[in-house]
């Protein structure tokens, strides 16, 4: 997760549990699910929180089984059958302007994706790389989905004539608008939300066919079921810890029942058809087509 969300867990570990030294340790998705799938029982991480759903799939055997240690009721349609990870969050996406650059150059606010092919935009748009980026990919999936793959590939080779950046993290974006480099970004939300209630004269839209996103979960890495503490602070993370991030640091809805104390979070959007979202096999295919 970002490092502030990162270091509340971290404080509320060690305040729950003083009897044990709990580490975390923050690395990419894709590195971190093949450190497990070569490392198996023999790894040092113990437990995995926040990792792309679509790499729990390919990560099935070496997890265990942890739906018994869930006290929390998730929407319908969102989970494992097979009970080997629970649902952590939902990473949801917007369409983010900055008001203050948009009006030094007195440019119009964009409806449409279509809208985002206008001249008046050029290198002032920034996407993150689906490459690199989650954030990247469910935008990309979202557009397959909506217009299939041919006419999807075709909005993104005229949207790159706009792109001033594809950024390498789903941070990057975020960072452009900031620093006021770009008017226009393809974001998370909550981090949008975040920067906004930091200042940042920011608007915050819902992209026309819904905010895309990817789930992510949480899960025990097998054979580490029953070391000292492992199941006390997993039971703690993915209940206590699970609902205190929806409230305050990531509100994607996954809970029937979720309260939303983040200023400024957009509680109205509809979410997009994320089909396919959580298939590594999709993912790699549909990356050998893009380009950028």
């Amino acid at each position: 997760m970002e490092q502030y969300r990162n270091d509340e867990l971290k404080k509320q570990l060690d305040e729950k549990f003083p009897q044990w030294d709990i580490q975390i340790m923050s690395m990419a998705t894709a590195k971190a699910a093949a450190k497990i799938n070569v490392e198996g029982s023999h790894t040092d991480a113990d437990i995995v929180i926040d990792m792309e759903c679509a790499y729990l799939e390919r990560m099935k055997d070496n997890l265990e089984n942890v739906e018994e240690f869930s006290r929390l009721e998730y929407l319908d349609g969102i989970g494992d059958p097979e009970g080997k990870y629970l649902i952590w969050d939902r990473q949801a996406g917007a369409i983010v302007v900055n008001q203050a650059v948009l009006d030094k150059y007195h440019l119009p606010v964009p409806k449409t994706y279509e809208d985002l092919l206008d001249p008046i935009y050029r290198n002032l748009i920034a996407m993150p790389d689906p490459k690199s980026s989650g954030t990247g990919y469910f935008f990309y999936k979202n557009l397959v989905n909506v217009w299939g793959e041919e006419k999807a590939l075709e909005y993104f080779d005229a949207l790159a004539v706009n792109v001033k950046q594809f950024t390498e993290s789903g941070s990057g974006p975020i960072k452009l608008l900031v620093q006021q480099e770009v008017a226009i970004g393809l974001c998370l939300t909550f981090q949008a939300v975040d920067e906004k209630n930091n200042g940042n004269d920011f608007l915050i839209l819902e992209p026309e066919f819904g905010s895309p996103y990817s789930l992510t979960g949480a899960s025990i890495v097998k054979g580490k079921k029953d070391r000292a503490g492992v199941k006390e602070v997993f039971e703690f993370v993915v209940n206590d810890f699970c609902v205190y991030d929806k409230e305050y640091f990531s509100p994607g809805q996954v809970l029937t029942v979720q309260e939303n104390k983040l200023e400024n979070y957009p509680t109205d959007f509809s979410y997009a058809d994320m089909t396919g979202i959580e298939s590594v096999d999709e993912q790699e295919r549909l990356l050998e087509l893009w380009k950028y």
